[in-house]
């Protein structure tokens, strides 16, 4: 053999690393799950949020799509958020924003969608290029000061941009309209709740960390659902709330119409959370047809946009009762929802009470006011520095113009402002930015006013920054504030 390819040989020899198939096998398994679950599946118990529905939020801060702008379209969003941030297919994207507009899907939307978006009925939404789409008020309060340096931001996938790692989430958004996600060996499903009574929760909470865990079920009495329903007994939000994991029992809401008569008619109002209505009256149908359910005469449909209204005329002589407990028992007119308060928390999935759900919410909330303040009295440092060198100017204004006017370049001018009366650099600049006419007009009573003002507020922001309770008065004062804007009655009745 030539010495050549005998060398070749011998190089390609060493350079081949033997591994154990099944190890690799196993470490990217692990590698790929891992990705899943903390990037894909599961929400942060921080803001409640999976990575896209995060995404497309700031998507349409960044498009200025506030409550109060004017929609746009919801595939001009949908493109932003694929070419910014999240380089997936469209659909899912699109999907995605479907659901957070959804009322019969959260519990309180975080998108404010025109046009047709689905309904119960089963009907598909429209392409996104016909329907239009923007931020919710709650929605807002999700994005609320994250400009103020209120949480961690991080590159895009080309690393051409900044994205946030998560959302300041001025309301417990993971509690009030719960979250599902399917990952690798593991799922989560959390139920929405009323906003109004984790907000009253979270405040009792607050200052209170030695509060056990059944005090929080005075306040939360159970899931909220938006189609709302009945949730019958309950040991099983007893058992979800202090373990992290239970079952409730969900009935569509069902009146009996009438009695007086020799004929009865079961009248359906509202059905579980996440029942398909048709498919719900398909199986009863079905059921009739098999004569299962030969207590029914007719089924009518007569749900509109007022709401949902749906007949069963039951044949002479029937007992309504029975006819309502064979439906229970044979068809998702009542169905098991099942809980699993499994979430990310810092980076890994673990599963948490009501009560730790709550103190994680505290905890984040805490740390975001803390970031607030501190970027707040930094810019009030800055600010108070730049009065003190307008008040060096007002006492000294026709010697700083001859400065400046004796100047040639901006450079020169600036050096000799800072010379000429010790200002800083900073200072100099904010001089040389005022307009003439300004500058004219610079009097002393004027900034010392301004400085006053400054000085207060700068003392203020000082002493919540070293005062954990006023950091909490501040949280509970802005949760009394959602409450009292967003709050409503509960709408699932526990029985």
């Amino acid at each position: 053999m030539p010495k050549g390819k005998q060398k070749d040989e011998a190089s390609v020899r060493e350079s081949v690393i033997e591994e154990d198939v099944a190890k690799i096998m196993k470490e990217s398994y692990i590698n790929y799950a891992m990705s899943v679950i903390v990037s894909r599946a599961l929400p942060d118990v921080r803001d409640g949020l999976k990575p896209v529905h995060r995404k497309i939020l700031f998507t349409l801060k960044e498009l200025g799509l506030f409550a109060a702008s004017k929609p746009k379209k919801s595939v001009r969003s949908v493109g932003d958020c694929l070419g910014k941030y999240h380089p997936h297919g469209d659909t899912a994207v699109y999907d995605a924003m479907v659901r957070m507009a959804q009322n019969f899907s959260l519990r309180y939307p975080l998108i404010d969608g025109h046009g047709n978006f689905g309904s119960l009925d089963g009907d598909p939404p429209a392409a996104m290029r016909y329907t239009e789409s923007r931020l919710t008020l709650l929605a807002e309060e999700m994005l609320r000061d994250l400009d103020k340096d209120t949480v961690d931001f991080c590159p895009n996938f080309d690393d051409t941009m900044e994205e946030p790692t998560v959302l300041p989430s001025g309301f417990p958004n993971l509690l009030v309209n719960g979250s599902s996600g399917i990952a690798v060996g593991m799922a989560t499903s959390m139920p929405p709740h009323n906003l109004g009574e984790i907000i009253d929760g979270l405040i009792f909470l607050i200052g209170k960390e030695e509060a056990k865990d059944e005090d929080i079920l005075k306040f939360v009495k159970g899931p909220d659902f938006p189609t709302g329903g009945v949730i019958i007994g309950s040991d099983g939000i007893r058992e979800a709330y202090l373990t992290g994991r239970g079952k409730v029992i969900v009935r569509g809401r069902v009146a009996v119409e009438g009695k007086t008569s020799s004929k009865n008619t079961l009248v359906m109002t509202e059905i579980p959370y996440a029942v398909s209505k048709p498919s719900l009256i398909e199986k009863i149908a079905l059921l009739c047809r098999e004569g299962e359910m030969d207590e029914i005469s007719d089924i009518r449909d007569l749900s509109n946009k007022e709401g949902m209204k749906v007949l069963f005329e039951l044949k002479k002589g029937t007992c309504p009762d029975s006819t309502l407990q064979k439906l229970y028992k044979k068809t998702d007119m009542q169905v098991n929802f099942t809980i699993t308060n499994l979430v990310i928390v810092d980076g890994s999935p673990q599963v948490l009470s009501l009560k730790q759900l709550m103190q994680k919410y505290i905890e984040f909330q805490r740390e975001v006011y803390q970031r607030r303040t501190r970027f707040l009295l930094s810019r009030c440092e800055r600010k108070l520095h730049l009065l003190l060198g307008l008040a060096i100017l007002s006492k000294n204004i026709d010697k700083a113009l001859e400065t400046i006017k004796n100047s040639r370049t901006v450079q020169e001018a600036k050096a000799g402002l800072e010379k000429n009366f010790l200002l800083s650099e900073a200072q100099a600049a904010a001089i040389l930015d005022l307009k003439l006419q300004k500058l004219a007009s610079v009097e002393l009573s004027q900034i010392l006013m301004e400085q006053k003002e400054t000085e207060r507020e700068f003392d203020r922001l000082k002493g919540i920054l070293v005062n954990k309770k006023k950091i909490d008065a501040e949280i509970v004062s802005r949760l009394k504030e959602v409450r009292s804007k967003f709050g409503d009655p509960r709408r699932t009745e526990l029985t």
